[in-house]
């Protein structure tokens, strides 16, 4: 099953994806927030399917200019569960790999962390997937 997505449909996945890692950056400000933003942008950009396709493309990213946590999350959050509910109703099987493609980015973006995440990247994760499983 292919995909049938409006520029405002990709719009939603890039803002999801992107802002994602946004968020985790922004919650590892206290510790390496631009290599949080790095390895997980480079996951999103290793990204296959016809969602990666997507986040590959070169279009600018909206929505991304929050001047707090709480005003991308207010962005991102809704994006990210808005995407999953467009990819479901199009195709499960494309759903579950936005899941899995926005899992090894939150995934590499931890690890960028030095030692163990603290609280709040966790926190962070579980705002994420909470968002995720939403849909």
């Amino acid at each position: 099953m292919s995909l049938n997505l409006t520029a405002q449909d990709k719009n939603t996945l890039r803002t999801a994806a992107y802002g994602a890692v946004s968020l985790l950056a922004a919650g590892d400000a206290a510790g390496s927030p631009h290599k949080v933003a790095t390895h997980g942008s480079i996951a999103l950009a290793s990204a296959t399917g016809p969602v990666g396709h997507v986040l590959a493309e070169k279009s600018k990213i909206e929505n991304l200019d929050g001047k707090s946590v709480a005003a991308i999350a207010d962005k991102v959050l809704p994006a990210l569960t808005a995407a999953m509910d467009l990819l479901k109703k199009q195709d499960p099987a494309e759903a579950d790999n936005f899941r899995g493609i926005i899992a090894v980015a939150i995934e590499a973006g931890t690890r960028a962390h030095k030692g163990e995440p603290g609280p709040v990247l966790a926190e962070m994760t579980r705002k994420i997937n909470g968002a995720l499983d939403a849909a």
